[in-house]
């Protein structure tokens, strides 16, 4: 394998490990689809910020995407707590709504804005590897690279500091709240590292790519967590890191899209994991279903 091929891996490896620790917390919460609302919600924000700064490697762009993703994410808390709307219904209302204001604004600005859509949801990680940064004049790798391990390091730190207030918020949100902590804090610390992981990761592999990490592998760490939160994360995790190594084996054999297939990796293991289950796979489902219950042997009749 080539050493771009690493750096692709290995940056798939970071997105994958950053959104399954986070996507764990967001799936006790069953706030799973928070993640696609707000990966496709920075659009808006990414037009603004380029439109404003005109250069596409800007710190606006970050913080312009990072604004509208915790906008949109006080929007589905406001409409769901306030307007007294369904929570799935408000997390579809706000990132269609944000979504859409930013395919109008890229649409009109088109002449101005160097910005595609389709790279927004798709990323562009095969050429991400040359796109590189140096340190007094030594090459130093793919900028994204480094970007998302300080990034992997800072939101790791943060639940590693905060690991019990998480626990707490992701499985009685009441009880936390009557112990005195600071719920409110903690949310909008679990919102706004979401929001930076999604920020951080769409150039380099799209928002599709950042939904499936979000919510595939916590559903894999949660199938074989039994009960244990640890266990949950280090399966997510290691299942993320897995689905990206298998998703570019994938797509060098097919010659197809790496985020894609690394989004099919991800759900080929969720597949075999719910049949492959102890407990509740289909297999285990299947067997109960054929061992019928012997009817008592009856007496012969003479």
């Amino acid at each position: 394998m080539s050493t771009d091929g690493w750096w692709v891996i290995g940056m798939g490896a970071l997105v994958a490990l950053l959104c399954a620790a986070l996507g764990s917390f967001l799936y006790l919460r069953r706030l799973s689809m928070l993640g696609d609302a707000i990966s496709h919600a920075v659009l808006p924000g990414i037009v603004l910020a380029y439109f404003v700064s005109g250069a596409r490697e800007s710190l606006g762009l970050l913080v312009g995407a990072a604004v509208f993703g915790l906008l949109v994410t006080y929007l589905i808390d406001w409409l769901t707590h306030k307007a007294g709307m369904q929570q799935d219904a408000s997390i579809g209302l706000s990132f269609t709504l944000l979504f859409s204001l930013g395919i109008v604004m890229v649409s009109l600005w088109a002449s101005r804005v160097d910005i595609d859509a389709d790279c927004v949801l798709y990323g562009d990680i095969a050429l991400l590897p040359f796109d590189t940064w140096s340190w007094g004049g030594r090459p130093m790798g793919p900028r994204h690279f480094a970007m998302l391990l300080g990034l992997d390091v800072l939101i790791g730190l943060l639940l590693w500091r905060g690991y019990k207030g998480m626990q707490l918020l992701a499985f009685d949100r009441v009880f936390a709240a009557s112990t005195g902590m600071a719920v409110g804090l903690w949310h909008w610390l679990l919102m706004g590292g979401v929001s930076l992981a999604t920020v951080f990761s769409f150039e380099a592999v799209g928002a599709i790519l950042v939904v499936a990490f979000l919510v595939i592998p916590p559903a894999i760490g949660h199938l074989w967590s039994f009960g244990s939160l640890p266990r949950m994360l280090a399966v997510a995790m290691l299942s993320g890191v897995a689905s990206s190594v298998l998703g570019y084996g994938l797509a060098v054999w097919l010659d197809s899209s790496i985020a894609a297939c690394m989004s099919t990796a991800a759900l080929l293991l969720y597949g075999m994991s719910w049949i492959f289950h102890p407990q509740r796979g289909g297999l285990a489902l299947l067997l109960k279903k054929k061992r019928v219950p012997h009817a008592p042997m009856m007496g012969r009749m003479r």
